[in-house]
């Protein structure tokens, strides 16, 4: 019988012997397929023994593929789902209707990849891709649904041969790897689109909608605009922005209805209203208490922020913004973003690629804020919390690892 220690170690073990994106940034990254192919055909390719959704874009695919999830689930059929990065424990990436991948086979899998060939030197998410195959082909899903890590093209998920795919908009991030222009970064993207294989667009933004038309012209696929989709639906995930996301779920419905996979209206209303509780899924606009009224939310680029930001100033608070940052993102441009009539906490996140606020705190003062800065995500908010009043509020983000840094010190509290 496993031990948790002997899970941890395993863990430990996958993230220090491959190249992981999220601790090591841009020298993790192995663009190409090479790895995944040779690593699928060591497991006897389970990802052809699967049904697949393929989910890509910059901002919104986790949001989308737990919400698509929750209303396949109601409907009755087994549910994988694949996501990235993860808050707190490694298991969350990989989730059969809502629950964490079993540690047990976490451990005993990574066991098999200490063997593998020495021509196959894969990266962490290499590793942990074919890791979601295997696990949803021996649970038996009826359905994987597989967002994709960065870019799309050249990513590993991109071995898969889809049911339907889906992007979900396209905006600036990660350009040290996928290009510097929308034009660059939604031609990366829209290398998940495949021959006769449907893609939803869900941008409003009609370079990017025309790249992915193009793309699906080429590939003789239909191509489908979510944005024109009209709807009154809600969901339990509160954030304004995912409106634009509940429309990219309903146009995924529709083409999963045309291969006659019955799912009923009610099932997508349920589905919409209960993502929480079938997934699991929690860090977008999620509501961590009521006194003070405690926000956190993972978004962290600028589009994403821009976003958070806007629906932040919509409340009528005084605000304690607790953020932090990594390498590769653009401060300077999110100063610009920064909430009105509140205070700020800056800390590291607890990461190899997190940055201190002492670096970009020329930044800080010629933003002309009230801002203290910290050394942990905790300490930051601990003073927050004592600073502020019940008629005040906290929010925590800037990046998925503050927000994944402070649900794991303080989420016992909020269960």
């Amino acid at each position: 019988m496993m031990t948790t220690k002997q899970y941890q170690e395993a863990v430990e073990w996958l993230f220090v012997q491959a190249p992981n994106y999220q601790i090591d940034g841009e020298k993790a990254y192995k663009p190409g397929l090479d790895n995944i192919t040779k690593l699928c055909a060591f497991f006897d390719n389970p990802q052809e023994k699967i049904q697949c959704i393929h989910i890509g874009g910059t901002n919104g695919k986790g949001s989308t593929s737990n919400m698509l999830a929750s209303v396949l689930q109601e409907a009755g059929y087994k549910t994988g789902i694949y996501n990235s990065p993860h808050l707190i424990d490694f298991t969350e990436r990989i989730k059969v209707d809502g629950k964490n991948c079993d540690k047990e086979f976490v451990f005993n899998f990574i066991q098999k990849l200490k063997n593998l060939p020495e021509d196959i030197k894969p990266s962490f998410f290499e590793f942990t891709t074919i890791m979601a195959f295997e696990y949803f082909y021996q649970q038996k899903v009826d359905f994987a649904i597989i967002e994709v890590g960065l870019g799309g093209r050249l990513d590993s998920t991109n071995i898969i041969k889809p049911l339907v795919s889906a992007i979900t908009n396209v905006q600036l991030d990660h350009q040290n790897i996928l290009g510097n222009t929308i034009e660059e970064i939604a031609g990366e993207k829209a290398g998940i689109i495949k021959s006769n294989i449907p893609v939803i667009s869900g941008d409003d933004n009609t370079v990017v909608k025309n790249i992915v038309q193009q793309k699906a012209d080429k590939e003789n696929t239909h191509f489908i605009d979510a944005t024109l989709i009209e709807t009154h639906l809600e969901s339990d995930l509160k954030g304004n922005y995912q409106q634009k996301n509940i429309k990219v779920v309903l146009a995924l419905v529709e083409e999963l209805k045309k291969l006659n996979i019955t799912i009923s209206d009610k099932n997508i209303e349920n589905g919409l209203l209960h993502v929480h509780h079938n997934t699991g899924f929690i860090g977008r606009w999620f509501e961590f208490s009521k006194t003070p009224l405690t926000i956190c939310d993972t978004a962290h680029n600028q589009a994403g922020l821009e976003y958070v930001f806007s629906q932040l100033n919509s409340i009528d608070r005084h605000k304690h913004v607790i953020l932090g940052f990594v390498n590769d993102k653009k401060i300077d441009e999110m100063m610009a973003l920064l909430p009105e009539n509140s205070e700020f906490y800056f800390a590291k996140p607890a990461i190899h690629r997190g940055r201190h606020p002492e670096d970009y705190e020329d930044l800080l003062i010629n933003a002309k804020i009230i801002y203290k800065i910290f050394d942990s995500v905790q300490e930051a908010y601990l003073s927050a919390k004592q600073q502020c009043t019940n008629e005040e509020m906290i929010f925590i983000g800037g990046s998925n690892f503050v927000v994944g840094e402070f649900l794991e010190k303080n989420l016992e509290i909020y269960r």
